[in-house]
């Protein structure tokens, strides 16, 4: 029985625990200075909630912006809802941590990229974490902010 540490999870739980710790800031207090976010999320995860035709519309994945106009950001420890303006149109989002694909603050060049890794079924490793069996492993990524510099 082979065990090991799954350092692609723990990161990406210390990446969505860093996401909750800063929108719970903005919530709290508004966002500061120049800072704004670009939040790219996988429209098909079963925990998002979007209107109908934002769905019809980004079947797959979607990204929004929290900068100039954004309402009623409640922070959980599973993810947030907020209230965005798409073409004076008002609309409630739920986005579940889970769901986030990237999370970007092109004011200060910083962003996060979560990456998942499909399984084959060959080899199935024991994971030494709290029971999530049954998610998929993420692949470790390291991000670079050159990506993401202005030029």
């Amino acid at each position: 029985m082979s065990r090991r540490i799954d350092y692609g999870n723990l990161m990406h739980r210390a990446m969505r625990g860093l996401i909750q710790e800063v929108l719970t800031g903005v919530a709290a207090n508004g966002l500061p200075g120049d800072h704004h976010f670009f939040i790219t999320f996988d429209t098909l995860h079963p925990d998002v909630e979007i209107a109908d035709w934002l769905s019809d519309r980004y079947p797959e994945e979607m990204t929004v912006v929290m900068q100039h106009w954004f309402d009623n950001l409640e922070v959980t420890d599973d993810g947030f809802s907020v209230t965005l303006n798409f073409g004076d149109n008002p609309e409630p989002l739920y986005i579940p941590y889970d769901a986030i694909r990237t999370f970007v603050d092109p004011s200060v060049e910083f962003g996060l990229r979560f990456e998942t890794q499909d399984h084959d079924g060959d080899d199935d490793p024991e994971d030494d974490d709290d029971g999530d069996d049954a998610l998929p492993s993420p692949a470790a990524q390291v991000v670079s902010l050159d990506s993401f510099r202005k030029t």
